[in-house]
């Protein structure tokens, strides 16, 4: 199984893909090149000895049509010229008269016999032709004896020459053993070439990978700097990128534990030093006691919101298949919130005034979005001014809807408006304090409104207000 599983990682390493791909490659114009080379020759010397034997045709068709030959064939000079030609060629002549009876062979095996072949008859006419037969490996070649009477050139018998190619097939063996061996030799050095330089190429590659090795095992890793190839120079840019992010992520994770832990001991610390004060004292009066029991319910009432605010989030945290989606009337829903949160403003004398610009209709999760939506119109309403404003407004496009939450109050910092939305994060702790919040709000907020497929802007400036701007699709994207 475990052999099964490493052909399985050998066949999907890249290293091995490119090896082959090159091989590949590499091995098609060498055998094609081969190919090519042999074929070449062949047609080539095949051609070479057809022109040859054609011309001696010729001349020996001269020869025989200055004499009588082909009446009477008893001329010892050229029956020494057609004898030398066979052995010349290790081939076979046969001389052939107008009426294609076979004048002279030098196999002597047809003489006085008729031939009729479509080669003879178109020799016969005046045609030359030749013809060759790889597989048997022989050559045709007739020519025509001709002789001029009164301008006229008359064709008075004809050459038909069968010679043996074996000699050019031999030589073409050869020539193809050697193509074949110097091929897998060239082969085998291309081989060993891709190997080392596929390896050297591959070493960035290697580095990456023991780089992200090293942060798995939990070591600390320095930013990459890969930049052989455009393509590591991308990879290491992007895991420096991702290697910064779990950085901040993990610093935001100790961070949140050692803010959760603070919050949660604060009011517990605050409640034992009220107890063990009441504790220490004898015969405590009434309205001691009563003020001090008063401190430890505001305490327990804080220990309580913290604690929910953190079951929000955790809620937050979880798969959007949570969320429970229906069509909700978002006009009504802003104006039941702004309802509910009008006696915290009133208590700070803080006019809140909703300006909706149209009907909404939206796929929301109604608990979730007012959570979202009450975060943000509350803070704008605690962090206000004395007799301050608060203004939500409602529009939509065909695609989204928009809620701005905008008002009156002290403003941020621009040096803090890239941490508003993390967990516990305060702009002023001691007023934050005062007024109760936990620093879960705005993350509360954010994170509804994300899993909404949305998402909240905030601009401001310090001493004159902050504007926060809530985007969310009307139909909600899974």
């Amino acid at each position: 199984m475990d052999n099964l599983k490493n052909k399985g990682k050998i066949f999907k390493s890249l290293r091995f893909q490119i090896i082959v791909l090159l091989i590949v490659l590499s091995s098609i114009p060498c055998f094609v090149i081969k190919e090519v080379v042999v074929t070449a020759y062949e047609d080539r010397a095949v051609a070479w000895r057809t022109a040859e034997i054609q011309e001696q045709c010729t001349i020996l068709a001269n020869q025989i049509a200055k004499t009588d030959y082909l009446n009477e064939p008893m001329s010892e000079v050229i029956d020494a010229e057609i004898s030398q030609f066979s052995n010349i060629y290790n081939g076979r002549v046969m001389i052939i008269d107008d009426n294609y009876k076979i004048v002279r062979d030098t196999f002597g095996s047809e003489e006085g016999k008729t031939i009729i072949a479509p080669d003879v008859i178109a020799c016969l006419s005046g045609k030359s032709t030749q013809f060759y037969d790889a597989d048997a490996q022989y050559i045709d070649i007739t020519t025509p004896i001709t002789e001029l009477e009164v301008e006229e050139t008359h064709v008075k018998g004809a050459i038909l020459v069968s010679v043996s190619t074996g000699i050019i097939q031999e030589t073409n063996n050869i020539l193809a053993g050697k193509a074949n061996f110097t091929s897998w030799v060239i082969l085998l050095v291309i081989l060993v070439l891709i190997v080392f330089v596929v390896s050297y190429m591959m070493k960035p590659f290697k580095k990456i990978v023991t780089g992200i090795e090293d942060v798995t095992e939990g070591y600390e890793s320095e930013n990459l700097h890969v930049d052989t190839y455009q393509e590591t120079e991308e990879i290491s840019e992007a895991f420096n990128k991702m290697l910064g992010r779990m950085k901040i992520l993990d610093d935001s994770r100790q961070e949140f534990v050692s803010n959760v832990s603070h919050e949660l001991k604060t009011p517990l610390t605050s409640m034992k030093v009220l107890a063990d004060s009441l504790l220490m004292q004898e015969d405590v009066p009434v309205e001691l006691y009563k003020e001090f029991m008063e401190d430890i319910t505001e305490e327990i009432e804080r220990e309580n919101k913290i604690i929910n605010d953190l079951l929000s989030l955790v809620k937050m945290d979880k798969k959007s298949t949570d969320l429970n989606i229906k069509p909700e009337n978002i006009n009504e829903l802003v104006e039941r919130i702004l309802k509910r949160l009008q006696p915290i403003a009133a208590l700070r004398n803080v006019e809140v005034v909703f300006e909706s610009f149209r009907p909404v209709t939206a796929e929301v999760d109604e608990v979730k979005l007012t959570l979202a939506i009450t975060n943000l119109v509350e803070n704008a309403i605690k962090y206000n001014k004395e007799e301050g404003w608060v203004q939500v407004s409602l529009n939509a496009d065909h695609k989204y809807f928009y809620i701005k939450v905008s008002d009156s109050g002290m403003g941020i910092p621009q040096d803090s408006l890239d941490h508003i939305f993390e967990r516990f994060y305060r702009v002023d702790k001691s007023h934050s304090r005062e007024i109760g919040g936990t620093g879960l709000g705005l993350a509360i907020a954010r994170n509804a409104i994300i899993m909404h497929r949305g998402a909240v802007k905030v601009h401001s400036e310090e001493g004159v207000g902050t504007t926060f701007t809530v985007r969310v699709p009307l139909n909600y994207i899974m």
